[in-house]
């Protein structure tokens, strides 16, 4: 396990993060295989009034998780001593000194846990990032969270610890508690 505190770049060193195109490359397909048909059906048969709505609701649903898809793949990261900055079409900025919630799920795909993705919800103040485990250098990411977490005596919830702890980082018993 990595100790907390073991990671820390140079001072005033800059880490960049970004979702690689090979990880976003499902969720393209899966926006497509939704989108393509239902807008196919929409504009070439003729339909009554609740298929098309039912079909129009199903284009909407999958061309926002598409348009979802394009937004997570033009975001980057930016992490240093001082913050994180997210920048693409949304930026967001959240200060570890004004880190105020660390949060880290696990989604399963599978009943037997072996396949799935962490999220790391973020919050200081009204600014909010969710980030995913696509992104390069999730990990480290989620290992400066921690840091600035214990820093400022911010508890984490046991499912929280669990998944940090799942990733190889080891908490001091202060982040634990809760």
């Amino acid at each position: 396990m990595t100790e907390i505190g073991a990671l820390h770049d140079e001072p005033g060193s800059l880490a960049r993060y970004r979702y690689p195109a090979s990880a976003m490359v499902g969720d393209y397909l899966r926006a497509a295989a939704g989108l393509v048909p239902t807008g196919a059906l929409l504009v070439a048969v003729p339909l009554d009034p609740v298929a098309a709505v039912v079909l129009g609701g199903l284009a909407a649903l999958f061309g926002t998780f598409g348009l979802r898809t394009v937004l997570r793949h033009g975001t980057g990261i930016e992490v240093s001593e001082t913050g994180l900055h997210a920048f693409g079409l949304r930026r967001t900025t959240i200060a570890w000194a004004a880190l105020d919630r660390v949060r880290l799920a696990y989604y399963s795909t599978r009943r037997d846990r072996r396949a799935g993705w962490m999220q790391l919800d973020l919050r200081a103040g009204r600014a909010r990032l969710r980030l995913d485990s696509r992104l390069d250098g999730f990990e480290q990411l989620v290992h400066q969270a921690v840091i600035a977490a214990t820093a400022r005596g911010i508890e984490l919830n046991e499912a929280t610890a669990a998944n940090i702890q799942a990733l190889g980082i080891r908490l001091p018993e202060m982040a634990e508690r809760r």
